[in-house]
């Protein structure tokens, strides 16, 4: 991936050796203050030079970086995780590489033979290009808050928030493009085909894709997504609950009546080799009609005595 995002090299100092420096600085303002006139204006320029210094401290964490500008100039970015002095001047931006969690609400999308269903995933994503994330994309105007005294001001956390944001949106939009491309089961669909149930894994690496390629201009990377809800939409749920139990009861009967069917060959099949009793074709046939009502049946079968022959 292109990017623009370079380390900033300009100058930098040890942040410890720079505050004991601040001190001495504003010792000898405070000295100056008792030599009279002169040092009274020696000692408000070293005063004023020490405010100055004070605004160059920053401190960064591990997985934390902070975009430098110099007067809206880009310097790159500050990596250096401890603490450090940098020029006073400088505008910096802090944000944080960590990953994050991004849990999308279940949305109403229609899915390839256009049954309306409910989708909802969950992202894991982090920033990966500073320069594209904090200039290709208008996140400083999303994180930006004006305070009580009318200035604007910024944080990490409104920020990562703003490009959270970006996040949600782009995913939205991935999803729909996604599960508009697969049937909800193989119920309206043929039996080997991809499906937004079965699909598992596969489902998971085109949302992964297809997110990224969105994401690509911000600066942002989605590391996992999954699907984490998928359901049929209320209107139609409970008619396709049916048809799903209708299925089931029909596949479950020809698996009774397969079992039955191969009983009651294996029983004419015993019964020939053994010689138990020699039977013709009716009396096969009365046989199995009635082994098959046995087995088939959803009730205990009831015993009928017959007290005449077969024929009679």
């Amino acid at each position: 991936m292109e990017t623009n995002e370079f380390d900033y090299d300009n100058f930098k100092a040890n942040g410890f050796l720079m505050l004991f420096l601040s001190f001495v600085l504003l010792g000898f303002s405070v000295w100056f203050f008792f030599l009279g006139v002169n040092g009274i204006i020696m000692g408000s320029i070293l005063l004023v030079l020490w405010i100055i210094m004070m605004a160059g401290f920053i401190k960064l964490e591990p997985n934390e970086v902070s975009v430098m500008l110099f007067f809206g100039k880009y310097w790159g970015v500050l990596k250096d995780t401890g603490f450090w002095w940098v020029n006073p001047f400088t505008t910096r931006r802090k944000l944080t590489l960590r990953a994050r969690n991004l849990n999308v609400e279940p949305i109403k999308v229609n899915d390839r033979v256009g049954n309306p269903v409910l989708i909802g995933l969950v992202l894991v994503w982090k920033l990966k290009d500073t320069y594209k994330a904090m200039f290709e994309i208008d996140s400083q105007t999303m994180a930006a808050t004006t305070g009580a005294n009318g200035q604007i001001a910024y944080s990490v956390a409104k920020q990562m928030s703003a490009f959270e944001n970006f996040v949600s949106v782009q995913s939205d939009a991935a999803l729909r493009q996604v599960a508009g491309q697969f049937a909800y089961d193989n119920n309206t669909a043929s039996s080997d085909e991809l499906t937004l149930r079965s699909g598992g894994v596969e489902i998971n690496d085109r949302l992964l894709d297809e997110l990224n390629a969105r994401l690509e201009m911000s600066g942002l990377e989605i590391i996992e997504a999954r699907i984490n809800y998928l359901a049929y939409a209320p209107e139609i749920a409970a008619v396709m609950l049916r048809r799903q139990q209708a299925e089931a009861i029909i596949s479950a009967r020809e698996k009774i009546v397969e079992g039955a069917v191969t009983m009651v060959k294996m029983a004419l099949e015993k019964i020939d080799e053994e010689k138990i009793v020699e039977l013709d074709a009716d009396k096969k046939a009365a046989m199995v009609s009635n082994l098959l009502v046995v087995l088939c049946a959803d009730e205990s079968a009831q015993p009928v005595l017959n007290t005449g022959t077969l024929y009679n």
